[in-house]
């Protein structure tokens, strides 16, 4: 009886032994996990303050971007064989708007002065002085008046033939360049509008590889067949406010022209002697 009483107290040791053995193991499991959620959670946190100003930074970074590389970046977006053709006609045509402006700004004149000082030398028959007062100033109504002046000695017939000829090549050489202007605009918009077509052709084929009609598959060949038709209309607009002001430029000297030759013959022709 003894010894069974005994066998029966070391079988209760031992289970009582290995049960808090396996408790203090599924506590541990538990402490352990419990710090593995506090850990991943620390790590969840870490990661969101991190991120959070990784993307404000880039969106700050989107948003101070300047003109230029803004301009860039939709550049090379529309496609650089597209977009070339588009900036060379911008380019070229400023050149000539350039040239035109600065050479029609050189030949405004004052002309009620320039008449001015013509009738007096006229008045003391000193036609060689007024000649000389056309020579030193400088746009085409002064050329015009020096060849009447050259010509007075063969009559006022010849006088008036003379600066209507002549008023006819200083006119030509006013409205120099602007048909290459014109051409420029005509061509940006048609570069644009190819490009447009070259993209949508692009698109079709995307569409027809995948298929599928994903905004992913034509989102390129659209964004090309936009830009390009954008920076072509963006180009024709600017060359096109440009030629109207030389237009409207030329047409100022024109009329300038056509009122002084008209009061030079009334000089003349009160004055021949």
């Amino acid at each position: 009886m003894k010894k069974v009483i005994a066998l029966m107290s070391v079988i209760g040791l031992l289970t009582f032994t290995n049960l808090n053995n396996v408790m203090a193991q599924d506590a541990a499991n538990n402490d352990a996990v419990q710090t593995e959620q506090v850990a991943d959670d620390s790590a969840a946190v870490a990661d969101e303050a991190v991120a959070e100003p990784v993307e404000a930074a880039n969106e700050e970074a989107e948003e101070a971007k300047s003109f230029h590389e803004v301009l860039k970046e939709k550049y090379i977006q529309g496609g650089a064989g597209w977009m070339t053709p588009v900036l060379l006609c911008l380019i070229l045509g400023m050149a000539l708007v350039i040239e035109r402006i600065i050479y029609l700004n050189m030949a405004t004149t004052n002309v009620n002065a320039l008449l001015n000082g013509i009738e007096d030398n006229v008045k003391k028959g000193d036609y060689n002085a007024a000649k000389e007062l056309c020579r030193n100033t400088r746009g085409p109504v002064a050329s015009i008046f020096y060849q009447g002046l050259d010509r007075v000695d063969e009559g006022l017939e010849n006088v008036e033939k003379s600066l209507t000829s002549y008023g006819g090549v200083q006119m030509a050489r006013l409205e120099a360049n602007l048909t290459w202007i014109a051409l420029f605009i005509a061509l940006a918009p048609s570069f644009g509008f190819l490009g447009t077509v070259i993209g949508m052709v692009q698109a079709f084929d995307d569409i027809e590889k995948a298929g599928d009609i994903s905004p992913t598959v034509v989102a390129h060949g659209m964004k090309m067949a936009l830009l390009t038709t954008v920076f072509g209309l963006i180009v024709a607009i600017i060359l096109q406010i440009f030629y109207n002001y030389l237009l409207t430029k030329i047409e100022s000297l024109v009329s300038q022209m056509e009122d002084g030759t008209i009061t030079f013959m009334d000089i003349l022709i009160k004055n021949k002697k």
